[in-house]
């Protein structure tokens, strides 16, 4: 039995994705969930050479027998989990879809574009912070994945309940992952740059919460960290210490091609910076990595 958590050591696109593809392919992991919403992708080169992106199924997928899970704590847009799993050849028979997910709709990006999030934070506008202050409010108007079942027949069939799934595969000795979201640096509690966060919490701890497991089942916490940190585009994003440019880099390292970054979601140009010691000490201690020989 072992329960993996992945976490991202700064401000996102750490390598998440990769590296819980990675685990999941050598551990043989028998679940795999994917923490948060569709704000942020989550990449990985597949066998062809081609970037595959994903934004509500976990990574894991790359593993034909590995159970896929969207957690209780999750933001889901039916529509981008329907398109992935048609575009990636999912089986449905292998996604499930905790029935007390919180549902996106369509209200919730025109309140983002209203409130100007992009230009105030920088916001990839999923709708993913207003639906989270709706559930929050639990107006008439809030709706779980249970709810919206009659509007999605095909989501119908996916619905589950994924902490009690969780607890009885690791009760028989299964191998799970927990796929987090983002980077402890945009956590809502403990990023030093608020309101310049996302919505959530970006720790070990807070997507335990998001699945419904206690952590003292928990065998191995990998903390992601990227040689040179990022932030997504524009300032209005939040500060990044000491930001150079791809151009820097790139003539530092003697690289012969462009290597400018863009983001997952928004397709734009990501701000780049040296690696930040004071952020991956505060990482390192509030998520506890464990020491593996993977």
């Amino acid at each position: 039995m072992s329960l993996w958590v992945v976490v991202g050591g700064q401000y996102g696109s750490e390598g998440k994705g990769k590296v819980s593809a990675f685990i999941t392919l050598k551990e043989d992991i028998d679940i795999c969930v994917r923490c948060g919403g569709p704000n942020s992708g989550h990449s990985f080169v597949g066998d062809d050479g081609k970037n595959r992106v994903l934004r509500q199924v976990s990574t894991g997928y790359v593993n034909p027998r590995t159970r896929l899970l969207i957690p209780a704590g999750a933001l889901l847009d039916p529509l981008i989990l329907k398109t992935e799993m048609e575009s990636f050849g999912i089986e449905p028979s292998r996604v499930g879809v905790d029935e007390k997910c919180f549902i996106i709709q369509e209200q919730d990006r025109e309140t983002e574009r209203g409130l100007r999030l992009r230009e105030r934070l920088s916001s990839t506008l999923c709708g993913v912070g207003a639906a989270a202050s709706r559930r929050i409010l639990r107006g008439d108007d809030a709706k779980l994945a249970r709810d919206v079942a009659g509007e999605y027949p095909w989501l119908r069939k996916l619905l589950t309940d994924v902490s009690t799934e969780i607890n009885d595969g690791l009760d028989q000795r299964r191998n799970v992952l927990i796929e987090g979201t983002q980077g402890f640096g945009l956590s809502l509690y403990h990023s030093d740059h608020y309101p310049k966060t996302t919505s959530r919490d970006t720790s070990a701890a807070g997507f335990l919460s998001e699945v419904g497991v206690s952590p003292r089942l928990v065998t191995d916490i990998v903390v992601v960290f990227r040689t040179f940190p990022i932030r997504v585009a524009g300032a209005q994003a939040g500060p990044l210490g000491d930001e150079i440019t791809w151009e820097q880099i790139r003539a530092e390292s003697g690289y012969p091609s462009d290597i400018t970054e863009m983001t997952t979601v928004t397709n734009k140009v990501r701000r780049v910076g040296r690696f930040d010691w004071d952020l991956a000490e505060k990482a390192v201690k509030v998520n506890r990595p464990t020491v593996s020989d993977m």
